[in-house]
């Protein structure tokens, strides 16, 4: 417990810690009534990052969890299995950083398969393309 504090509370881990905590104050406030999910979908436009179709939000929030998950599961790893060296602590260093990107990737991916259009029947109500049948809620074809 204490290497896990250690980790979580230790440079540069800080950073996602303090990002996590100001994430989980704004779901206590979206929970409480104070605030709404879409409150920055007005100031953010995530498509060109790769997060687009869901709210603001959900996204970032995604983010800083899977990355803080990353970040500290690759220290706590680190500091299990290493012993210590110079080595050692400037690949403690260096993980947290390194963690940003993949954690981006793993967050594209979570909120594509969020994405409103990817739930069943989300396309019922759109017309038909050129060339085929218009779709029927409810009917037997649409369940592939």
């Amino acid at each position: 417990m204490r290497t896990l504090l250690s980790v979580a509370t230790g440079p540069p881990t800080i950073l996602l810690t303090t990002a996590l905590v100001v994430v989980m104050c704004f779901w206590l406030l979206v929970a409480a009534g104070f605030t709404s999910v879409g409150s920055f979908d007005a100031d953010a436009n995530l498509r060109a990052w790769g997060m687009d179709g869901v709210p603001v939000a959900v996204a970032v929030s995604t983010l800083t969890a899977v990355a803080w998950f990353l970040s500290v599961g690759s220290v706590l790893l680190l500091a299990v299995c290493a012993p210590p060296c110079p080595a050692t602590g400037l690949l403690r260093m260096v993980l947290p950083i390194a963690a940003l990107p993949v954690a981006w990737r793993l967050t594209c991916l979570f909120v594509r398969a969020l994405h409103p259009d990817r739930l069943p029947g989300a396309d019922a109500g759109r017309p038909a393309r050129p060339g085929q049948r218009p779709r029927r809620p409810g009917h037997p074809q649409d369940h592939r």
